[in-house]
């Protein structure tokens, strides 16, 4: 039995469909291939999930769906949406990081829909843990991104193993990339809700250091900005570790994100800096796309990109879907500037005394309990208000996982409620409870 589009959307909390989802889903029926241009942010997740759903056959055993995605993030995050959305159809996710035992054991009771990194899913085919001659779907979501990392072999390999009538949709944020022969997309239906142009909504500023290393400057530029939510994009992951470590010695609230960081850690960043524990993300392009993260305020170009590209991707971090954002370029004396950053950006000021923004309003607490215990928000909720004595105001954002949970409570709460609950139990399951580092 199909769930009603309207009981999806009240699951996940939407009041309805935006313009370029209703597109997707007419276009879905009428056509056979797709391509999907939409901004980051705009809801591509749900502008194919949702027709693809009402696709699927219940009574078919075996993967029905492939969607392959670039990043481990992206696609957790899929697999994240599909559950919300309430369905009776089996979901997985498999990527590279976490144990292959754990998904071929997974695999022996195949999923509908099956959600992976490129090079984990052809490794899953190359030992035919699962059979992909009942795939209908193949989704190639941020497809740009996941040529620019290098996954054409992967992406070619699974293709290759799919049946020949396999409808295709592949989505990018990017305007005008090439469609390679190895994709073998038939006759596709571009969709495109790409701006024509870039958005005024978006401020520009160049900023002057004094010195070679720039982190003065970057200092003064977080204190000037306050505590406004910001990402500190550099190129390299020593780079993001190094500005983090300072910064922190100057008592500034920060987190940082790269892919050489554990999986456990990259979620635990990412959900910290979403509930406002953290106001402050340092990190590489890895954030610059894809990632479910809020609205940014403030987009500092720390180091600069070397293509144009990832500067447009980093600016579309903020003063998306008609809100208002800055871009900051820290530039040291004599820098080298792409040409793709124009020479007219004006430059911003910086105070000579500054303040250190106020710490963030929220901490976050690690419980050791999640959704494979049987654990879900609303058990959470009910715990901190009954036996943490928590007011509504005290309580923030929640965020179960299947084995760990994190619960964000008012800053100064945290250490007490650990130490009050550690023997308290949720469901006759004691709790394993601590601030989160």
């Amino acid at each position: 039995m199909q769930i009603k589009t309207e009981d999806i959307l009240k699951k996940l909390g939407i009041q309805e469909l935006n313009e370029m989802q209703n597109v997707c889903a007419k276009s879905w029926v009428k056509s056979n291939d797709l391509i999907l241009l939409s901004p980051t942010g705009s809801g591509k997740t749900l502008a194919f999930l949702l027709p693809m759903l009402k696709d699927l056959n219940p009574e078919q055993d075996g993967v029905q769906a492939l969607v392959l995605s670039p990043a481990r993030e992206l696609s957790l995050q899929i697999e994240s949406v599909f559950k919300d959305m309430g369905t009776s159809y089996k979901v997985n996710c498999c990527y590279g990081g976490h144990s292959m035992r754990i998904e071929k054991n997974n695999l022996q009771n195949p999923p509908s829909v099956l959600i992976g990194t490129p090079g984990r899913v052809a490794d899953h085919i190359r030992r035919e843990n699962f059979d992909t001659s009942g795939i209908k779907f193949l989704i190639l979501d941020e497809f740009d991104k996941a040529l620019e990392l290098g996954f054409q072999k992967e992406m070619t390999e699974v293709i290759k193993s799919l049946p020949r009538n396999v409808k295709k949709v592949l989505t990018s944020a990017t305007q005008g990339i090439e469609i390679p022969e190895f994709a073998r997309m038939n006759s596709p239906k571009e969709i495109n809700f790409l701006p024509k142009q870039k958005t005024i909504a978006l401020t520009q500023r160049k900023v002057m250091a004094n010195d070679k290393d720039k982190l003065d400057a970057l200092y003064r530029l977080i204190c000037t900005v306050g505590d406004q939510p910001g990402l500190v994009f550099c190129n390299h992951r020593d780079a993001v570790e190094r500005i983090a470590d300072l910064l922190k010695e100057q008592n500034i609230s920060c987190d940082i994100f790269h892919g050489g960081l554990e999986q456990a850690d990259r979620e635990r960043a990412l959900i910290k800096f979403r509930n406002g524990s953290n106001h402050l993300l340092i990190t590489t392009d890895l954030a610059s796309r894809g990632l479910d993260i809020p609205e940014i305020q403030n987009v500092i170009h720390y180091q600069l990109p070397k293509v144009e590209e990832a500067f447009i991707h980093r600016n579309g971090r903020t003063a998306r879907m008609h809100a208002k954002g800055n871009s900051f370029i820290v530039l040291a004396e004599e820098e080298k500037v792409p040409e793709f950053i124009s020479d007219d950006i004006p430059y911003f000021s910086l105070k000579s005394e500054v303040q250190i923004p106020n710490a963030p309003i929220w901490e976050t607490l690690y419980i050791g309990l999640g959704k494979k215990e049987k654990i879900n928000k609303v058990d959470l909720v009910g715990f901190f208000f009954k036996k943490g004595n928590l007011q509504k105001d005290e309580l923030g954002k929640i965020d179960v996982l299947d084995h760990t949970s994190y619960v964000a409570v008012k800053r100064g709460l945290g250490k007490k409620l650990a130490n009050q609950l550690k023997n308290e139990r949720v469901k006759k399951k004691k709790i394993k409870i601590q601030v989160s580092r």
